[in-house]
């Protein structure tokens, strides 16, 4: 039987206390908000697409509208305006994702390290499960545009021909990023009646690389003395903001053994981030191990929500 404190904390969740024993300087409270920076920090995808939060449990469903677009019609004098067609689908997120980060804090260790422990711990903490809430979301890039593992994907290099896992006797066509890459698949989304506003290209760090090399977008003659690009703090490119992660999907060829990243051209309607639970915080006193345990969790689902508003751009890994 385990004895002593006992904290939950966490983003939307309140924070008890029972009384008993706990190791000096541990502070619940404080190891929970160091998470929470550090979660809401890490993230990248998660930050770009839709999100919702909801109260339920895991293995719940959460229903979002889809509104389709209406039309407008000539009004007729002297006549009733025509109504557009409550025309309202559904999408079902399902809460099935549970992820955890558990650490054992010993007595000992605690009194000697304390402070660098509770830095170590929380960033970690944080980093670990925004970089799993990222790696689910960037999965879902291979249902864009209506494919099925990515059978419509495009590549880097000209953002129109089709991704051929088999090309290239089963190494795969996937190719770097180039300026005419980007416009092709800008267009896409244009020829779909894509929003231009919230539109993000999320490339993995090679391509950022691949992007530096490229005069268009590191010479002054094109950015206008704008040193974000210089620094390698990317702004935006034909207006598309630019994000870097390590966290997007791995693709593989034929011969199972070349790997490609799938970059994502997209706007923020094309994904959903369905969060039950953000960032819970809680820790014990372990009487067997004289230590406290401390753990963080989430609980969320993620879905697409309207896949023509992205496109899967292959690029190599």
């Amino acid at each position: 039987m385990a004895l002593g404190t006992s904290h939950q904390t966490g983003s939307g969740v309140a924070a008890g206390t029972q009384g008993g024993l706990g190791t000096a300087g541990f502070i619940p409270e404080l190891w929970s908000d160091e998470v929470i920076g550090s979660y809401k920090n890490s993230l990248v995808l998660a930050n770009l697409v839709k999100k919702m939060s909801f109260k339920g449990k895991k293995g719940d469903t959460v229903r979002i509208p889809k509104p389709a677009r209406g039309s407008v019609n000539a009004k007729v004098a002297e006549t009733q305006v025509v109504l557009n067609a409550p025309a309202v689908s559904e999408l079902i997120v399902y809460i099935n994702k549970h992820y955890e980060y558990s650490r054992l804090m010993e007595d000992i260790t605690e009194v000697q390290s304390l402070a660098s422990q509770r830095a170590f711990y929380t960033d970690d903490a944080g980093y670990a499960l925004a970089k799993q809430v990222d790696s689910d979301l960037a999965a879902l890039a291979g249902g864009f545009q209506g494919s099925t593992a990515y059978s419509t994907a495009v590549i880097g290099s000209d953002g129109s021909t089709v991704w051929n896992p088999a090309a290239n006797t089963n190494t795969g066509n996937g190719a770097s990023l180039t300026d005419v890459g980007i416009r092709n698949a800008i267009q896409i989304l244009d020829d779909a009646d894509v929003p231009l506003d919230q539109r993000v290209l999320v490339i993995p760090p090679s391509e950022k690389n691949a992007l530096l090399g490229i005069d268009r977008f590191t010479s002054s003659d094109f950015i206008g003395g704008d040193s974000r690009i210089l620094t390698a703090q990317f702004g935006s490119i034909y207006g598309v903001s630019v994000h870097v992660t390590t966290n997007l999907d791995t693709v593989v060829a034929t011969d199972t053994t070349t790997n490609y990243k799938a970059a994502m051209l997209m706007h923020r309607d094309a994904l959903v981030h369905a969060e039950q639970m953000g960032i819970r915080s809680q820790s014990q006193y372990k009487q067997e191990y004289l230590g406290d345990l401390f753990t963080a969790d989430t609980i969320y689902g993620v879905s697409e929500y309207r896949d023509e508003c992205g496109v899967a751009i292959i690029v190599p890994a």
